[in-house]
């Protein structure tokens, strides 16, 4: 399903943002000489968007959770400094208004208010009439449909220029990184609303400064509009999340040894890729084959269950299943978390298969 939303192309007045931009600074904008200092040496590298958490919503209490209003005419300085326009992110309707008293210039929408449908009504009641873009943050959970949601409750709010950050997803075991990139469910954002502009997050998938290039590349190899990367003048002491920030000029030699490659295939010949293409098609064409047969083969168990009252899910066949599949794909040279996936998923849909199966054969007897 593709979604035909109101949509205008980001920009601020004399700037157009195009394709990659930055947003960075603190996350947590702690005195006023941080967040100017800070700014001043993001500004001498020629980034024009400056971030800074004002309201910090924390997962306990006892945190930092932000300086409050008192950090806005910081940013109203920096503004006028550095000529940098700014960033906040905006919880709550009083979040609002106060960054709209002082100037703000991007609002955005973080991830535990995303997940909240009744939040981000309010937020957009608040911002009808206004012209300004907003950032909306995937929901802390993978989930499409409330991130799609949110985007389409701002922009029904009359808000044209919108984007959405991509910053991960919880997880509860995912060691490498805070939180999980799923990177397919950005793509599929990009899929269903192809105008809508998506900024990369890396600090927040990272959690640590080391993965920040990794991310940012691959943010950009996934053809990603932009970046946003919290940036601090001494990151080691912030406030907040200081594993994952970095300094400005380590940012700005970051940014520099990224490749940004072709976003399309222009004037390149096209003959190789076609045929590489057509292959692609005809292996698909052979899985569907595959994938029909091996359906069948579930619907005959199906029967035979029904036939002898046996339930659907068979536990430690599953689990053999799998066990084996992932050996044979590490044998195989495959990743075996992918193929464990696409089993897992094969299975999911033979229980529905079979459940249906069940449901008929329940009803012929009726």
């Amino acid at each position: 399903m593709k979604y035909n939303l109101d949509l205008e192309p980001l920009s601020l007045p004399g700037l157009e943002l195009k394709r990659p931009f930055l947003i960075s600074g603190p996350c947590s904008a702690e005195t006023e000489e941080q967040t100017l200092e800070t700014a001043r040496q993001l500004a001498k590298h020629g980034y024009k968007l400056f971030r800074a958490g004002i309201w910090k919503p924390r997962t306990r209490p006892g945190a930092f959770e932000g300086v409050g209003t008192l950090g806005l005419p910081w940013l109203k300085r920096v503004k006028e400094e550095t000529g940098m326009f700014t960033c906040v992110e905006v919880a709550n309707t009083h979040h609002v208004y106060e960054a709209l008293k002082f100037g703000i210039d991007i609002l955005w929408i973080g991830a535990r208010t995303t997940a909240n449908p009744f939040a981000v009504q309010e937020i957009a009641d608040a911002l009808k009439g206004i012209d300004i873009p907003v950032l909306i943050k995937n929901p802390v959970n993978p989930d499409l449909d409330l991130w799609i949601g949110a985007i389409e409750r701002i922009n029904q709010a009359g808000i044209k220029k919108i984007g959405a950050i991509h910053r991960g997803f919880s997880s509860f075991d995912d060691l490498k990184y805070r939180n999980s990139p799923h990177w397919q469910i950005p793509i599929e954002l990009r899929r269903r609303i192809p105008q809508l502009p998506i900024i990369n997050d890396p600090s927040h998938i990272s959690g640590k400064r080391e993965l920040l290039k990794e991310i940012s590349q691959e943010a950009m190899d996934l053809n990603f509009d932009g970046l946003i990367i919290e940036s601090h003048i001494n990151p080691d002491k912030a406030w907040s999340d200081a594993a994952q920030q970095i300094t400005p000029d380590a940012l700005h030699e970051m940014i520099e040894s990224i490749v940004l490659r072709k976003s399309k295939i222009e004037n390149l010949p096209r003959t190789k890729l076609d045929k590489l293409r057509e292959q692609i098609d005809k292996l698909d064409n052979q899985l569907l084959d595959l994938l029909k047969e091996r359906m069948k083969v579930s619907e005959a168990i199906g029967h035979y269950k029904f036939e002898n009252n046996i339930t659907i899910l068979q536990t430690r066949r599953y689990d053999e299943i799998l066990t084996k599949r992932r050996a044979k794909a590490q044998e195989k040279g495959l990743n075996p978390d992918f193929v464990i996936d696409i089993f897992e998923s094969i299975h999911e849909e033979s229980i529905h298969c079979q459940n249906d199966i069940m449901n008929k054969e329940l009803e012929k007897k009726k």
